[in-house]
C-alpha cells in the first residue's frame, strides 16, 4: 500500500509561473482595494468592478504554465498517493499531471450561478454583467471570497488528518482556515514545510528553506531515499 502525501499548496508555488501573490509589492491587490473584489459586499457593490478584476486574473492563469514544484509534485503519484489542497485558484496543479486536488478557495476558470449555486466550466472565457444561467441568475466567479464560508474545509480537514506524509509549501500560513489544516495532521505523520522566509516554522515540521521548485526537488529526493 502506498503512503499518503498530502499536500498544502499556496500562492509561493505558482508565483514561479509567474503568477503573482497577493499581497506586497507588485501583488494582485495592488491597485485595488480588497474589500473591493473580493468580498459580498464589493459584489453587491460594484459587480462589475469585480467581474473586470478576475476575467484579467483568468487571463494570466490560462495562459501560465506549471512549474517543476508542480511537475514534482504530480511525479510522487507514482510511488505514492498524493492529494493536494491548494489555496490557489488557477490549475496549474491538474495541468501538471495531478489527478487528485481540491481547490479551498475555488476555480477561477469556473462560474457559479448566484441562483442555483451550480458551478459551470468556463476556461479563458470572462464573465460579464448580464451573464445568466439557464434559470436567469447573475453568473460570478467560482471563488470563495473574504466573508464567506469556506465548502471543502471539512474535506480538507479529514484528508491532512489521514496523511503519513504532510507537506506545506508557499504559503504564508496567514490565511484562515486554511492555516489550521497543520493542526490535523496527526502527531506521528511526517511533516514538512517548504518556504523561503517562514518565521516560526511549527516545531513538528522539518523546514527546507528553499523556493517551491527547488524544495519540492529535495523533498522528492529525501521521500523516495526511503523507500529504498
Amino acid at each position: 500500500m502506498k503512503l499518503k502525501i498530502v499536500v498544502l499548496s499556496g500562492a509561493g508555488i505558482s508565483a514561479e509561473s509567474g503568477l503573482g501573490v497577493f499581497r506586497g509589492s507588485g501583488g494582485l491587490w495592488e491597485g485595488y482595494k480588497i474589500e473591493e473584489v473580493a468580498s459580498v459586499d464589493g459584489w453587491h457593490a460594484n459587480p462589475s468592478k469585480v467581474l473586470e478584476f478576475y476575467n484579467l486574473r483568468r487571463t494570466h492563469c490560462v495562459a501560465a504554465q506549471p512549474n517543476e514544484a508542480h511537475k514534482v509534485l504530480a511525479a510522487l503519484q507514482t510511488d505514492f498517493e498524493v492529494q493536494i489542497v491548494t489555496q490557489n485558484i488557477d490549475d496549474l496543479h491538474e495541468k501538471a499531471g495531478s489527478e487528485n486536488v481540491i481547490h479551498l478557495h475555488g476555480k477561477i476558470t469556473e462560474a457559479r450561478s448566484t441562483k442555483t449555486n451550480i458551478v459551470t466550466e468556463i476556461g479563458d472565457l470572462p464573465i460579464h454583467l448580464g451573464d445568466l444561467c439557464p434559470q436567469k441568475g447573475q453568473l460570478r466567479p467560482n471563488i470563495v471570497w473574504f466573508g464567506e464560508e469556506v465548502p471543502l474545509i471539512a474535506t480538507a480537514q479529514n484528508l491532512v488528518a489521514k496523511a503519513d506524509i504532510f507537506v506545506v509549501v508557499g504559503t504564508s500560513l496567514q490565511v484562515y482556515p486554511a492555516a489550521g489544516l497543520l493542526h490535523y495532521a496527526p502527531k506521528n505523520a511526517q511533516k514538512y514545510l517548504i518556504d523561503t522566509q517562514a518565521e516560526r516554522p511549527p516545531q513538528d515540521f522539518r523546514y527546507i528553506e528553499a523556493k517551491a521548485t527547488l524544495g519540492t526537488a529535495k523533498l522528492a529526493d529525501m521521500l523516495r531515499q526511503q523507500l529504498k
